[in-house]
């Protein structure tokens, strides 16, 4: 060694501070599972059990019209539509967002009503053991027509929810990075009144949300201005693409302007234990059987298309899109298996094979493993049957914080 200690150390004191502010702003996955889709109903359509009630109507769907070519190759499709069936019967419904944005048709006056009957039914499922493992509200935005409206729902639909019950809420239409700022104090407000444990989305869905008037990336400020609250940013398609002037016959969450919101979304959050999820698309498998099956086709063609592109997460407003939803994702987890497992146990052996994994890799690889885990794509008798060790060790190598999944 030819330099002195003092110059290490110097080193040293000059990038501590570093270190710690990067550890602090991307402290890596979240050790929660992260569902596979939210699924949007207006507050005014909140029925009780409603999960159930989705199951039901999506394998009534499914016996009805039967599942046409999707693209996905019979044999896999053959593997997961059992599983998705069960999933269906027993937990169809992952992440709840009861809408009062948006989605809601209700008369002005008749919010506070629909709202707390919503969250009373929310509510009594929960008791029953049988609301969705997530649940939440979207409010309405922050701008000014709508600031007192969107907190008087949120403070109403919280105190009904209950105390003790966590619930995430959604904030749309988000412009400006000190909407984020200035709406944590009400989230803490919210809590301290409640007795509830909030996480924060925030939905993408302006310009502006993306690059400011100063040539910012908005989004990316509104992440790290939001910190460990942040669980999600969600992609508005529509209304998205109408402020960009795209028309209504090419707004898709497939078109190039959908794909640079997304990926710049994906840029800002990665490695901060938030995600960017995936928006949503309109056409909903209703009527004829022909009319349905073209519905299924498209949305199995997006679900895959948003795997691909890895945002495993995406919107929901229909209970016949559950089929979709959990047959493209199921077959997407089990096409993955046998090459993630081979790669990842050629990278813990440290053996040779034709492709050599760095750890960014290895992470994507076990997370990719442990998602097919999480949603019932693959059960942990085939990742063991696969060569893989354990949960715990697929946890550590894939980044996740201390404490294995919890649900949020």
């Amino acid at each position: 060694m030819t330099l002195p200690e003092e110059v290490y150390a110097e080193l040293d004191r000059r990038l501590a501070p570093v270190d710690a502010a990067r550890l602090a702003a991307y402290p890596g996955e979240r050790p929660d599972r992260q569902p596979v889709h939210t699924c949007y109903v207006p507050a005014d359509a909140v029925v009780p059990g409603l999960a159930a009630a989705w199951g039901s109507a999506a394998l009534q769907a499914l016996d009805e019209h039967g599942l046409p070519d999707l693209g996905l190759g019979p044999e896999l499709v053959e593997q997961v539509l059992p599983r998705v069936r069960a999933k269906l019967a027993t937990e169809p419904v992952e992440d709840l967002r009861v809408d009062a944005e948006d989605g809601y048709r209700g008369a002005p006056d008749a919010e506070d009503d629909d709202v707390l009957r919503a969250a009373a039914l929310v509510a009594a499922d929960a008791e029953a053991g049988a609301a969705p493992p997530s649940v939440g509200i979207r409010a309405k935005s922050l701008e000014g027509p709508t600031r007192r409206r969107g907190v008087r729902s949120l403070d109403l639909f919280l105190g009904a929810l209950g105390t003790g019950r966590p619930a995430v809420v959604t904030l749309p239409k988000v412009t400006d990075v000190e909407q984020v700022r200035a709406f944590l104090p009400v989230l803490e407000a919210l809590e301290a009144a409640h007795g509830v444990r909030l996480a924060l989305e925030l939905q993408i869905e302006t310009p502006q949300a993306v690059l400011g008037r100063d040539g910012a990336v908005t989004v990316a400020r509104m992440v790290h201005a939001a910190g460990p609250r942040l669980i999600g940013l969600h992609h508005g398609t529509y209304d998205y693409s109408a402020a960009l002037g795209i028309a209504a016959a090419h707004q898709a969450s497939d078109h190039p302007a959908a794909d640079l919101a997304k990926q710049v979304m994906q840029l800002a959050v990665a490695g901060t234990g938030a995600h960017a999820v995936d928006g949503s698309t309109n056409v909903l498998p209703l009527g004829s059987r022909t009319q349905v099956h073209e519905a299924w086709r498209v949305h199995a063609r997006l679900v895959t298309r948003a795997l691909e592109r890895g945002l495993y997460q995406g919107w929901d407003l229909h209970p016949a899109q559950l089929i979709t939803r959990y047959t493209a994702t199921y077959a997407f987890f089990r096409a993955a298996l046998p090459a993630a497992a081979a790669r990842l146990a050629g990278y813990l052996g440290r053996t040779e094979g034709g492709v050599l994994d760095e750890p960014a890799t290895a992470r994507a690889l076990a997370m990719v493993v442990l998602r097919g885990l999480d949603c019932g794509a693959v059960d942990d008798e085939e990742v063991r049957d696969s060569g893989l060790p354990d949960r715990g060790i697929l946890d550590r190598l894939a980044g996740r914080r201390p404490g294995g999944p919890s649900g949020r």
